[in-house]
């Protein structure tokens, strides 16, 4: 991990010392904080990246609609698109720089972020609601992240799955190919041991064969499992779910992480076949409380009635945390980058969030501090387990 990455330069120090001074915009209407946001908008992942970017949108507006960045209005650009590929995301960097980009949220997937990471560092202030490898946020000291990491995800899970006594013996199956899979699987493989569980099966493939699981899900049948734990996208899982259904695998229970959230609208995945499954995230659009109900309607209106996922609902903090930390640090659009992103790094370390992911702080070290929910599907919903 990095070493105390957050001291302050001079200028950042300096446009500290203007937090203490009403923040009355002195510039022309139309000099706002422009704000970047790149992740896959089309392929695969596109789900992740368009919620992430909708979500960003609604939640400027109304931010600027409530005062603004410490009294500056804010404006996102349009999404740079690199379809989870980390030369497309450096390519969107550049873009949205030439468009002045001052704050990026993103990028949403972990090996773009790494990638764009090496070129924002210390230089544009980087916020990543979903990338969740352990060397996403590892360039620069600007640089934060919203969501949990693999290795986390992997460790929480163990820990809650015995707490709660949902099995004993489990299985995995997992694409060993991909890092965020794997990297889950890993830590979870770990924590299992320390926590009274037992990996009867321990099933991989590829993402060259990701199309029939047939010989895995065997050996997990017949390995006696009572939970099989899957650390991948929803993509994978559904395709999953459908052939463990169709191998009469009826009996077993089915956990999964942050890269499960979405499955319920996979095209043409029969959606009770995701019945009583359960998963780590941050969010549920069902959930009863004003903030997320709040969230969860504005979304629906601007978007035909989507609902939004944890990767929205990660974006939609990201943002509010930019805004606190920017009113903390007393920023002004007509700052350099550089000095934009010294100061609401600094500033980072002095806010807490409230936001509907959860109460959040950050570390030194850019991580978030905040607990894990779990969920289970039912009746097509997303139900918190407690």
């Amino acid at each position: 991990m990095k070493n105390w990455k957050k001291a302050v330069s001079l200028t950042a120090a300096a446009a500290m010392v203007m937090a203490t001074m009403a923040p009355v915009s002195v510039f022309a209407e139309d000099e706002t904080f422009k704000i970047g946001v790149i992740g896959p908008m089309t392929g695969d992942y596109a789900q992740y990246g368009t919620n992430v970017y909708n979500a960003t949108k609604i939640a400027v507006d109304e931010i600027n609609a409530n005062g603004g960045f410490n009294g500056y209005q804010a404006e996102v650009l349009d999404a740079g698109d690199d379809q989870g590929d980390p030369e497309k995301a450096v390519n969107a960097y550049n873009d949205l720089l030439d468009k002045g980009m001052q704050m990026l949220c993103g990028t949403v997937t972990s090996g773009s972020c790494i990638a764009v990471g090496a070129e924002a560092a210390e230089s544009t202030f980087l916020f990543t609601p979903s990338a969740t490898a352990l060397d996403s946020i590892t360039s620069g000291s600007n640089e934060f992240r919203m969501c949990f990491t693999d290795p986390a995800q992997g460790t929480k899970s163990a820990q809650f799955i015995s707490e709660h006594k949902i099995a004993t013996k489990v299985a995995v199956l997992y694409d060993s190919a991909a890092d965020y899979n794997s990297g889950v699987h890993d830590a979870f493989v770990e924590a299992a041991a320390e926590d009274g569980l037992e990996v009867v099966a321990d099933e991989a493939y590829t993402t060259d064969s990701n199309t029939d699981y047939s010989v895995q899900l065997s050996k997990i049948k017949d390995s006696g499992a009572e939970l099989l734990f899957l650390p991948n996208y929803y993509s994978d899982n559904a395709l999953i779910l459908q052939q463990a259904s169709e191998a009469g695998m009826t009996d077993i229970k089915f956990f999964g992480v942050d890269g499960m959230d979405g499955i319920l609208n996979v095209e043409n995945f029969d959606t009770s076949l995701a019945e009583g499954v359960m998963l780590l995230t941050p969010f549920s659009a069902t959930a009863t409380d004003e903030k997320s109900q709040n969230f969860v309607k504005a979304y629906g209106d601007a978007h035909n009635g989507e609902v939004p996922n944890q990767f929205a609902a990660d974006a939609y903090d990201v943002v509010y945390a930019m805004q606190l930390a920017a009113t903390d640090a007393g920023i002004t659009p007509d700052m350099s980058n550089e000095d934009i992103s010294a100061a609401m790094a600094a500033s980072m370390l002095n806010i807490e969030l409230d936001g509907i992911t959860g109460k959040a702080k950050w570390t030194e070290d850019g991580e978030c501090d905040k607990e894990p929910k779990a969920f289970e599907i039912k009746n097509g919903e997303y139900v918190e387990m407690k």
